[in-house]
């Protein structure tokens, strides 16, 4: 009477889940430029990896899974960001201060395994370069150069317009050039009117 979808074989959620993990290290990367710290990226990919695991069934075959899990890790980075900026923090800061000064471990940046291989194959001018973009900016140019999304992935992912991220792209990797020159040197562009001097 009426045709029943046939439930997915088991290979096929098998092979998903293979296929997913094999991404993990562009998404940790990811996560680490967002979060800036090892762990809230670990976290991250963690909880971006169980809802994946979740929502297995609403993933339609053939359709991009590397985009349909950098959607999952921005949105939970969002939600992250939004119940973060609501929760009150009460610190004291004489303690954070003194704890600082003292240099207790834990207060000032970890080194780990991976801000270490971070530091190896990132150049430290691109890094401090990457690292001082605008949020927006370097979640497009992250995404884009590094992480080799299309601009409709990447729309998709940060939940912007098309036309949003090829400007954040634009002005972000002008906003790299112009850093990159000034740290070795290189006179910029210049800027004004053709009279001035």
């Amino acid at each position: 009477m009426f045709a029943r979808k046939p439930p997915p074989a088991a290979d096929d959620g098998v092979r998903l889940m293979d296929e997913a993990l094999a991404l993990m290290n562009g998404l940790y990367g990811t996560a680490v430029r967002l979060t800036r710290d090892g762990d809230a990226a670990r976290d991250l990919v963690q909880d971006t990896y169980l809802k994946a695991i979740r929502a297995e069934a609403r993933f339609e075959p053939g359709t991009n899974l590397k985009a349909w899990l950098y959607t999952i890790l921005h949105n939970t980075w969002r939600n992250r960001r939004r119940d973060f900026a609501r929760a009150r923090v009460s610190f004291d800061s004489d303690t954070v201060d003194a704890a600082v000064d003292a240099g207790r471990p834990g207060v000032v940046d970890a080194v780990t395994p991976e801000t270490e291989l971070l530091r190896t194959v990132m150049d430290a001018d691109i890094k401090a370069a990457v690292d001082a973009l605008p949020d927006a900016f370097r979640e497009a140019v992250w995404l884009r150069d590094v992480e080799d999304l299309s601009y409709q992935e990447i729309a998709d992912a940060l939940s912007v317009p098309i036309g949003t991220v090829m400007s954040r792209i634009s002005r972000g990797r002008k906003l790299l050039h112009a850093s990159l020159s000034a740290r070795a040197g290189v006179p910029g562009p210049r800027t004004g009117t053709a009279g001035q001097v």
